[in-house]
């Protein structure tokens, strides 16, 4: 890595990451006239080649689990390009006791290619919670400071859903939602019955054509990536619009190894390292943006050190790393016998929920703080990968009469899966390994992970809660979960999720925290960062609608301090 090549060009801004932060900002910088070059660690998309909408199983080897079954580990040979747990020659480690998943992609677009398009945003009362119940941190903003900017989200990405007035879960700007399919009828029956308040989902899918981009024909394929764009992505929806300005310059293959520091402690540049020719490049900018996803930003501002930063950039507070944070997970599944009558038929519809249960027991005293909202899905669905290992463990039989069964109870079982909010605590976080290093030579992420005492509280309510929607509709609860163990209550694996966030958070004091509100760091006029890192909490709610919301925030005030000379 001895050969440096610095670009002879200096842009305006560099962006580092092309998922829904680094997305969101592209498209916002450029449009407003500024020059831009964005760095991506891994190689371009191209929808029409690699995404796989309309493959049937029988088209791939071992019907798409792959060789050996190794697939099914990053969600099956399906899945939109590029999303793994673990990757090869990229390492990171968990300190001894600990136990943390890290799902990353490399892929321009990032794991909005991929991800389940929940697109909630965050309640007025999320932003002051502490005030509430005394634990954690508000944040530096309020829920009007960001409103505009999530109707501006959702009116250009195309969200569906309903305006309900729940106050746990804020009306937003919507298209129509799809149907209810016939298993979401059942559920909403029974929940009207216990009291949960069950509403249509908030789904980043068109149903009416949006800024030319055509409604879902519900293939229900949405995790393998959409060739119509029907639903959301960065790479076809932010940064498109953004190459058209001319302004874009797109960077791939570049894994982001330090941000550069001049005399006066502002950036002037990043260096990377080019993958195809294993050389290190820098790039000059007046601004960067940092938008790698939360840890993946962590770990870039940790690794630069300077005499001015000893301890990464922007980290005179000593928080970049911590306060890392996930949803809490726990998932069920029940059996309804009266589901074995019904015809096979075709449950149209998105690749992904109509209907969910928002936060309902906000209105009570609950033995946890904060709460959950849930997920289900049922019915008659393409055949995935591993669809029918329960039946197999539970049942004896082969050849006929096992595919008799299985033809039996396909379509039978509706899952739940809860996503609560977990309350930073200070064994949870990430930092440097000291003795790890990638393929490319830079340092490595070491994760320290524990749930306290309120997220297992959570996972049993979610637990009681499934069984009891279960058997109000007259089916069997047929998860089994045990209160001791490594996973108390079938509570997931830190990171699981795949929502982690929190890990360089805005916040009114410097000294205890990064970022400012508007995502720029305290002690780095012209470093920002729009990922999920910036986020204080981790509500109930699944934070993608609220990075680009952010996002789009931080990238009009960036645009406002460049005109009136300020980076």
């Amino acid at each position: 890595m001895a050969q440096l090549t610095r670009s002879l060009k200096t842009y305006d801004v560099c962006i580092i990451g092309s998922g829904a932060g680094g997305g969101m900002a592209a498209k916002i910088l450029t449009e407003g006239g500024l020059s831009c070059a964005l760095l991506e660690a891994g190689p371009n998309v191209n929808p029409e080649k690699d995404f796989k909408m309309w493959t049937w199983p029988y088209e791939l080897p071992h019907r798409g689990a792959g060789v050996g079954g190794h697939a099914r580990e990053n969600f099956s040979e399906f899945l939109a390009p590029n999303g793994a747990w673990e990757i090869e020659g990229e390492p990171y480690t968990s300190a001894p006791g600990a136990n943390f998943q890290w799902f990353r992609s490399r892929i321009v677009g990032g794991r909005t290619n991929h991800w389940g398009r929940i697109a909630l945003r965050f309640s007025p009362i999320d932003f002051k919670s502490a005030t509430r119940d005394g634990l954690g941190d508000d944040w530096p903003i309020s829920y009007d400071d960001l409103a505009p900017y999530y109707d501006k989200a959702e009116g250009y990405i195309g969200v569906f859903g309903t305006k309900e007035n729940v106050s746990s879960a804020p009306d937003g700007v919507f298209l129509p939602p799809p149907k209810p399919r016939c298993t979401e009828l059942m559920v909403k029956k029974a929940c009207d019955k216990l009291g949960i308040i069950c509403i249509p989902s908030r789904l980043a899918i068109l149903t009416r054509s949006v800024n030319g981009r055509l409604p879902c024909h519900y293939c229900g394929q949405c995790g393998r990536g959409c060739v119509t764009a029907s639903n959301f992505s960065s790479s076809q929806v932010l940064l498109p619009p953004a190459m058209k300005t001319g302004k874009l310059t797109l960077i791939t293959g570049a894994m982001a190894r330090e941000i550069i520091v001049n005399k006066e402690g502002k950036a002037e540049g990043v260096s990377y390292i080019d993958k195809a020719s294993r050389t290190e490049k820098r790039i000059s900018a007046r601004a960067i943006v940092v938008a790698a996803s939360a840890c993946e930003s962590a770990r870039l501002l940790l690794n630069s050190k300077s005499s001015t930063f000893p301890n990464g950039i922007a980290n005179s507070s000593g928080t970049v790393g911590r306060y890392l944070t996930d949803s809490v997970g726990s998932s069920g599944n029940g059996h309804f016998p009266q589901l074995e009558k019904m015809p096979p038929h075709n449950h149209d519809g998105v690749g992904g929920m109509h209907m969910y249960m928002p936060w309902w027991k906000f209105d009570r005293k609950n033995d946890f703080p904060r709460g959950y909202h849930i997920e289900f899905d049922g019915g008659f669905h393409m055949p995935g990968v591993g669809m029918f290992d329960g039946l197999c463990r539970e049942e004896e039989g082969y050849g006929a009469k096992l595919k008799q069964r299985a033809r039996q109870v396909y379509g039978t079982n509706i899952g739940f899966a809860g996503r609560g909010e977990m309350i930073p605590n200070p064994d949870t976080y990430c930092e440097i390994d000291p003795d790890v290093v990638d393929q490319w030579g830079i340092p490595v992420l070491r994760f320290h992970f524990k749930w306290s005492e309120y997220e297992l509280r959570q996972a049993k309510d979610m637990q009681e809660t499934f069984r009891s929607i279960v058997e109000t509709m007259g089916g069997e609860y047929k998860t089994k979960t045990s209160i001791d163990g490594q996973y108390p209550f079938g509570i997931e694996e830190g990171g699981k999720i795949i929502h982690e966030v929190g890990t360089a958070r805005m916040g009114a004091d410097p000294k205890t925290s990064v970022l400012n509100g508007y995502c720029q760091a305290h002690d780095v006029k012209n470093l920002f960062v729009t990922d999920g890192a910036s986020l204080v909490t981790n509500p109930d709610k699944n934070p993608t609608l609220t990075i680009m919301a952010l996002s789009w925030r931080a990238s009009d005030y960036l645009l406002d301090e460049a005109k009136k000379g300020n980076l």
